[in-house]
């Protein structure tokens, strides 16, 4: 058998749908062995937004993502999106050409040492010199992706290696079982459970899955625990719950400190601290703390859990939550009747429309299965405090990277997952920049889905920093295409929020005609520097 379609083969059997990428000449036997495979290929235009696509694809499956690119410049282009999967935990596999291992008559052009450059931001990173080891090199690759904590792995294919023959098999796919957590961990965190006056839970992405929400939600619901989300974490149980005090929204004391500040144990549930620095919420180290997850837990000096309960989360839950008495926490009770009136978003229709007001009418257009892909930008916190979630998986954003560029290419991917759900892409002006050209990818797979531009011609957040620090406006404005206009020459619909227009029904209007729009939608970021820098550094609780 040909060595490109052994490969592909083999990803077969890994259960692989899609394949984001941008191939070169290295890759040419891996495409056609591609062509005739039942794996559907997404050709992207550029290499970053194929690894974002594929990351998109691993959170919201647990599956890893694959994605692919040539050597040289392909490969590094590949590099932001690896490692942005790798930091948001989410399982990916990329796979990367060379320059044929013998007889290299090209010399040193376009040669890279690819797998050294992979293996700081990957959990693994190797080239495949022999054919015969395809199946158990993509069989590894795959388990050790999906492997607790999940994240990205690399692989290498020459390209003499994958147009030689190989006798090899395909090796079948087999998913291991998670092990059950320690009994008698069991027993310890619940006893400290039960000896605390004022426990709170901390969601984070790690709690981000099909089989954990359902015995989350029993557990809370079972010992009256309330919860604080991650970013990340936004979701994972219903914020219509009132046990939901909502979530995170700046690396900084904010009101749902409020309830953490108030808390004497906290309970993390997939917890990362790459996600919400512990320092924020731990500052005088007077916490006791408690890991539910799978894997142990990465120590710092202001996160050293007392009891690590490690295992099938939902194992853990579904054990612990008989062992633990039933409270009537009515601090944390008052402190979401408190939170839920400091964390509204108006929907008023000033214009340009400030950054609350174009929340509350994003809640307004989307149903609550409905996805949102966040960019990186100062709307990003607006969106964190005061956009109410009420399913998991339905709130996509990068907390871990924090990379810019990666919203379109996240809705384009959700869609592609969730083609029953709309699927509605909030970036800036700066972020959507950075990948626009998949647009034309959106537009030739007709993937429907919604952007919304918030345009303030300027990287805004950095302008919020910068002038929180002292500093003079200086090299941070830019002038922008017609975004409308820009969109259309791609196929797309374009549309502009003019003054009177209801950004709520501009939005639901764009959903309807099922196909890709762009809503170019200036925004006032006045607020930025009152909220952040003054409100919530001088805030007190109120309670």
């Amino acid at each position: 058998m040909k060595a490109s379609d052994l490969f592909v083969k083999q990803l077969e059997e890994e259960g692989v749908e899609y394949i984001f990428g941008l191939p070169g000449e290295e890759n040419l036997d891996l495409l056609e062995s591609l062509r005739t495979s039942p794996i559907k290929f997404i050709l992207t235009r550029h290499e970053q937004a194929a690894a974002f696509m594929a990351a998109t694809y691993g959170r919201l499956t647990g599956k890893a993502g694959v994605c692919f690119s040539t050597l040289g410049p392909g490969a590094t282009n590949l590099v932001t999106g690896v490692a942005h999967a790798q930091l948001i935990g989410a399982p990916l596999v990329a796979i990367t050409g060379q320059k044929a291992i013998r007889e290299n008559w090209q010399a040193c052009f376009q040669l890279i040492d690819v797998v050294s450059l992979m293996k700081p931001i990957t959990k693994s990173a190797e080239t495949i010199a022999d054919p015969g080891t395809i199946p158990t090199v993509l069989r590894n690759a795959f388990k050790h992706a999906q492997a607790e904590r999940p994240g990205a792995v690399h692989i290498e294919l020459p390209e003499d290696v994958a147009g030689s023959d190989t006798n090899a098999q395909v090796q079948r796919a087999v998913r291991a079982r998670r092990p059950d957590p320690d009994t008698r961990t069991i027993e310890g965190a619940a006893e400290l459970i039960n000896s605390s006056r004022h426990p709170l839970l901390i969601l984070s992405a790690g709690a981000n899955r099909k089989l954990i929400w359902k015995e989350l939600r029993e557990f809370v619901e079972s010992t009256g625990i309330h919860v604080v989300h991650t970013q990340m974490g936004k979701g994972v149980l219903s914020d219509e719950s009132p046990y939901s005090l909502f979530a995170t929204g700046i690396h900084k004391r904010d009101y749902v400190n409020c309830g953490i500040d108030r808390a004497d144990l906290i309970i993390t549930v997939g917890y990362s601290i790459v996600e919400y620095p512990p320092y924020v919420w731990n500052r005088g180290l007077d916490k006791k703390i408690i890991n539910i997850d799978f894997v142990e837990a990465e120590v710092d000096r202001y996160y050293d859990p007392q009891i690590e309960v490690v295992g099938d989360v939902s194992v853990a839950l579904r054990e612990l939550a008989p062992k633990v008495k039933r409270r009537n926490d009515t601090l944390f009770a008052d402190l979401r009747v408190f939170l839920t009136e400091k964390l509204a978003a108006t929907c008023e229709t000033t214009f340009p429309p400030m950054p609350q007001e174009v929340v509350c009418h994003v809640r307004k257009a989307l149903d609550p299965d409905d996805i949102l892909t966040l960019d990186n930008g100062i709307y990003k916190l607006w969106f964190s405090r005061l956009y109410r979630t009420y399913k998991p998986n339905t709130f996509i954003l990068d907390n871990a990277l924090a990379t810019m560029g990666a919203g379109l290419p996240a809705a384009l991917a959700a869609k592609l997952v969730h083609p029953e759900r709309k699927v509605l892409a909030v970036v800036g002006d700066g972020g959507f920049m950075m990948n626009a050209q998949e647009l034309e990818t959106a537009v030739r797979l007709n993937i429907p889905v919604v952007v919304l531009i918030l345009n303030d011609n300027a990287f805004g957040f950095i302008k919020w920093k910068q002038e929180a620090m002292g500093f003079r406006n200086f090299g941070l404005d830019y002038t922008n295409p017609d975004f409308s206009r820009f969109a259309e020459s791609h196929g797309a619909v374009g549309m502009t929020l003019r003054k009177g227009d209801d950004l709520a029904v501009v939005l639901r209007k764009a959903f309807e005609l099922q196909k890709v729009v762009v809503i170019e939608c200036p925004i006032d970021y006045t607020p930025n520097y009152e909220t952040f820098s003054k409100e919530i550094e001088d805030f007190v609780c109120e309670m």
